[in-house]
C-alpha cells in the first residue's frame, strides 16, 4: 500500500534510492558468498561508492518529515551475523583499519573493522527499505536521510577510504623484478643512443 500523501516526484526519488539500496544489499550478500578476497575488495569499493551516491543525494535534500510522530514498527532487523562473519573471513588481514574520527571536532585516530562497518551500513539501509516496501515512503526517506547523516554515511565514507587504501597498496607497493636480460638490453639501448656521451 502506497502512502497517498507523497508527491509523485518525491515517490520517484524514493524509488530510485530504494533501487540503489536494494542493489547494494544484494551485491553485498553475493560478494560475501563468492568469498574471493581480491575480486571482492574491488567489488566492495564499487558498491560502497554507489551507495554513497544515494546517501549524497539524500543529504542534499531538505529534511524529510515522517508522516507520524513515532516511528512505526518496521519489524525485526535482518540477521546479518552470518554475512558479517563471511566478510571477516574474506577480508582476513585487512579487516581492521585506522581512521581519523571527527576531523572538525577533536580529531582522534580510532580503529574499526570493515566487516562490522559494512554490516552496520546494511542494517541501517535494510531498516528503511522495510518501511518503503510497506508503503511508508515518507518514513523510509526520513530514516535513510537521518541515518545517513548520523551513522551510515560516516561508516561508508571510512570504509571507502579503507578499501581504496587496500587497492592503492596492492597496485603501487608491488615489487618490480627486472631480470638481467632487461637490464642488459636497457644498457645497450643507452649506449647506442645518438649523441650519448662515451
Amino acid at each position: 500500500m502506497t502512502d497517498q500523501t507523497v508527491e509523485p516526484m518525491v515517490e520517484e526519488f524514493a524509488q530510485q534510492v530504494s533501487d540503489q539500496i536494494e542493489s547494494f544489499l544484494v551485491a553485498l550478500q553475493a560478494i560475501t558468498r563468492e568469498a574471493d578476497g581480491s575480486r571482492g575488495i574491488s567489488l566492495l569499493l564499487l558498491e560502497v561508492s554507489q551507495v554513497l551516491l544515494a546517501g549524497a543525494r539524500l543529504g542534499v535534500q531538505a529534511d524529510f518529515t515522517p508522516a507520524e510522530e513515532f516511528q512505526p514498527d518496521a519489524g525485526p532487523d535482518p540477521d546479518l551475523d552470518d554475512m558479517r562473519l563471511r566478510l571477516a573471513r574474506m577480508l582476513d588481514g585487512v579487516d581492521m583499519y585506522a581512521e581519523v574520527f571527527d576531523t572538525y571536532g577533536e580529531p582522534e585516530i580510532v580503529t574499526s573493522m570493515l566487516s562490522d562497518d559494512l554490516t552496520s551500513i546494511a542494517t541501517s539501509l535494510a531498516h528503511g527499505l522495510r518501511h518503503f516496501r510497506a508503503g511508508r515512503v515518507d518514513e523510509a526517506l526520513w530514516w535513510w536521510q537521518f541515518s545517513y547523516v548520523a551513522t551510515w554515511g560516516s561508516e561508508a565514507s571510512a570504509a571507502l577510504r579503507a578499501l581504496q587504501s587496500i587497492v592503492t597498496h596492492d597496485r603501487l607497493d608491488a615489487d618490480y623484478d627486472i631480470d638481467g636480460d632487461q637490464v642488459a638490453a636497457a644498457d645497450e639501448m643507452l649506449e647506442e643512443e645518438p649523441g650519448a656521451p662515451r
